[in-house]
């Protein structure tokens, strides 16, 4: 019973990897035609590959799960290390390694006070960037 599910199971998701495929295919010119105009309007203010490289490793970064909770809970308040590593059920190893990729990239920092560490989202451009990804996933 359980294998005829787990084979129905596959048969559905081979139909809806061909489906999409065939829309794939679907999305494309039929007819191989260059629009000079609008490629001499637009050649020289495309991103830098240096930039699009800085662009992308800033996505990879947001691209772990971890990651996206911290940058959460810190576009709520700002929090110390332990009550991060609390609040997400993490160890304190496991937070303050994100932390430090997070922080490498500049979408977090942090602030000493005696011996306590607190981490905040690095400025307003940084939560801006996380609410309009919430806001675009959230659209659906």
């Amino acid at each position: 019973m359980i294998v005829k599910k787990l084979e129905a199971d596959v048969a559905i998701d081979k139909h809806e990897k061909a489906e999409e495929a065939e829309e794939a295919e679907e999305a494309v010119c039929e007819t191989l035609c260059i629009h000079h105009e609008v490629i001499d309007k637009y050649a020289d203010q495309l991103i830098t590959l240096d930039r699009a490289n800085g662009l992308a490793e800033l996505f990879k970064t947001l691209g772990d799960p971890t990651r996206i909770r911290i940058m959460d809970a810190l576009a709520k308040s700002e929090f110390c290390v332990c009550d991060l590593a609390e609040l997400l059920e993490l160890s304190q190893s496991a937070t303050s390694h994100q932390l430090r990729v997070l922080r490498n990239s500049d979408l977090v920092k942090y602030r000493r006070d005696g011996k306590m560490v607190y981490y905040s989202v690095h400025d307003s451009h940084v939560s801006e960037l996380y609410r309009q990804g919430l806001e675009h996933i959230d659209e659906g």
